[in-house]
């Protein structure tokens, strides 16, 4: 390990920055070195410019990804190297917004009930149930489980934050069959061969496997469940400051996309057009 690369490690734990944080810097800065195939301290600033056009023009990267990677570089001249020469700032540009597609009840149910591993099925229904992200339910472990307040406590979530989240009676039911079944000692959904957390490739691999079998064509993710989880709640009723809290969102503005996909409100709005018309109930049985 060569001493620039040691010294960025100790500015981003000194920082509490996430693993995977750390992972994606180390790589930024890596990855310019290797493009102009010297040390990353003796790039200058022209360089780095023309490699930020570089990533947006030639790899087609999205603007939020460059901002990423020259965040990544920006930190490293500015913490490891002192160079403030080097803080170029990246000007953000306006992207559509996508909503996440939803899943229905129905789907969701197909979903669960395709997976024939108890485990697989767990990781999906403790995501669902709980709101979490895959790197939150890979690092449950057992004592997070709060029966006595059906309370789960998220423990390192994004941005190293700690919270706490609901948990149904149904989900307990299931995990406790599924405690009996696997008997797991520290973390629930642990890898079988060495007894460590799964790793974040095994859920997706179960989510995709799932929603093939499920015959669901939507475009969704693992993620989605999360967003499932956020959409439901407001849907049943559920303030969007409690959802911000469960789903552990630093801005409730985060939270308030799901008031665009929630059928809450929409199904029960009028089309402007029904206001001046009276639909013949009898055509439309007919068609």
């Amino acid at each position: 390990m060569t001493p620039l690369r040691k010294k960025m490690i100790t500015e981003m734990q000194l920082r509490r920055f996430s693993e995977a944080t750390q992972k994606t810097y180390l790589w930024a800065v890596a990855d310019l070195a290797k493009y102009y195939g010297i040390s990353p301290d003796k790039i200058n600033g022209s360089q780095f410019r023309d490699y930020c056009l570089y990533l947006a023009n030639s790899r087609n990267l999205s603007w939020t990804s460059v901002n990423t990677i020259t965040a990544a570089i920006r930190f490293f001249y500015r913490e490891v190297v002192g160079r403030e020469d080097m803080a170029i700032e990246i000007p953000s540009r306006k992207t559509p917004r996508a909503l996440p597609e939803i899943l229905s009840a129905k789907e969701l149910i197909r979903l669960f009930e395709s997976v024939g591993n108890l485990k697989h099925k767990m990781i999906l229904m403790t995501t669902y149930g709980c709101g979490l992200r895959i790197g939150e339910v890979t690092n449950l472990k057992v004592a997070d489980i709060d029966s006595s307040r059906m309370m789960v406590r998220v423990c390192h979530g994004k941005g190293n934050k700690d919270r706490y989240t609901i948990l149904s009676r149904s989900l307990l039911t299931e995990l406790r069959s599924y405690w009996k079944a696997y008997r797991p000692k520290e973390w629930i959904f642990f890898n079988e061969a060495t007894k460590e957390k799964l790793n974040t490739a095994t859920p997706r691999r179960v989510f995709l496997a799932a929603k093939e079998r499920a015959g669901i064509k939507k475009k969704v993710t693992f993620h989605s469940l999360r967003h499932n989880f956020g959409t439901n709640l407001l849907e049943a009723g559920a303030d969007i400051k409690t959802i911000q809290m469960l789903m552990g969102h630093s801005s409730i503005a985060t939270t308030a996309k799901y008031l665009h996909v929630a059928r809450k409100d929409l199904g029960n709005t009028k089309s402007p057009l029904d206001l001046l018309y009276v639909p013949d109930t009898k055509k439309l049985a007919a068609t």
